[in-house]
Order: structure tokens, then C-alpha cells, then sequence
């Protein structure tokens, strides 16, 4: 790393002829070390939160605070305990969902859209409402719940 040569303390500054009175350094030179380190203490600090893989989602706010409003009224829609979807207040068979968002999609600026799902609704449906939403051209997917549930912590919500 660094080291080097030093002249032996006992040398007044007269020059001697023969073998060379020097002796090894036997210090560390710690500088480059330290620079070393800390370039590298940089560089993973930048790169180790690109590494980490998250799941795109649109997280709920713990306040209760109210949305900002928007321009236009937000699209819903809603599946019944009966599986029956509806969008706003309009029943829609289910082969003509994806046909019917596309329709409304075309006249919107926002991809958002509110799903209201029953709890007795299987998972499974829910999730093909979610992909003819994505189909539809929704890709703003927010799902509704209400407050008050139980927590996962084991204490009453």
C-alpha cells in the first residue's frame, strides 16, 4: 500500500560509501485505504435501495384527510355479494365489461377507477374484474374498503 524507504536516525548528513544504511518503513500508509472504503461505502449506498424489488401500489393514507378533488367524477365499480358488476349504477354483464370500459375510457382523462368489491366475493373474482379493468384501459385500480376492521396485530381496529 505505501510503503517506503527512511533514512536511519542516527545519520548526521554525511554520505557513506558502501551498502545503503536505509531501512524499511514499517508503517501502513491508511489513506488510500480509508479513500477506498469510503468510495465504496458511497456507491452502495446509491445502488442498494435500486436493488430492492417493490410491488407497484398505491398505498392508503393513514389520516383520514379528504381526497383533492378532480375534474371529473370518479368511475366505479362494484361487485355485488350475487356477483352481479356494476359500473356507477348500471348492471353490466360480465362479457361486455371489458367492451363497455373501453367505451368509457375513450371519453375520460383519468385512468382511475374505484373498485367495491363485497367481502363475501371470492378472491378469484375479484381478481378477473381487476384484468378486464386493465383491459379496459383502467390502470389506476384503487380498492375500497371501510374502516374499523380488525387489525393484524391482534387488537381491535
Amino acid at each position: 500500500m505505501g510503503a517506503g524507504v527512511v533514512q536511519k536516525s542516527g545519520d548526521t548528513g554525511r554520505r557513506r560509501r558502501g551498502r545503503g544504511r536505509s531501512r524499511p518503513m514499517a508503517e501502513i500508509n491508511v489513506t488510500p485505504f480509508v479513500d477506498v472504503m469510503l468510495v465504496l461505502l458511497i456507491i452502495f449506498m446509491v445502488a442498494a435501495p435500486l436493488m430492492t424489488v417493490g410491488v407497484p401500489v398505491e398505498l392508503p393514507k393513514t389520516a383520514a384527510n379528504a381526497l383533492p378533488g378532480e375534474e371529473e367524477e370518479p368511475l366505479s365499480v362494484t361487485i355485488t355479494a350475487e356477483g352481479i358488476i356494476m359500473i356507477q349504477t348500471t348492471e353490466v354483464a360480465r362479457e361486455d365489461l371489458v367492451a363497455r370500459l373501453r367505451a368509457i375510457a375513450t371519453e375520460r382523462d383519468s385512468t382511475r377507477v374505484y373498485l367495491r368489491a363485497d367481502g363475501a366475493v371470492p378472491y378469484a373474482q375479484v381478481m378477473q374484474v381487476m384484468g378486464a379493468l386493465n383491459r379496459g384501459g383502467f390502470g389506476n385500480i384503487g380498492l375500497v374498503t371501510d374502516t374499523g376492521g380488525p387489525a393484524l396485530d391482534g387488537q381491535g381496529g
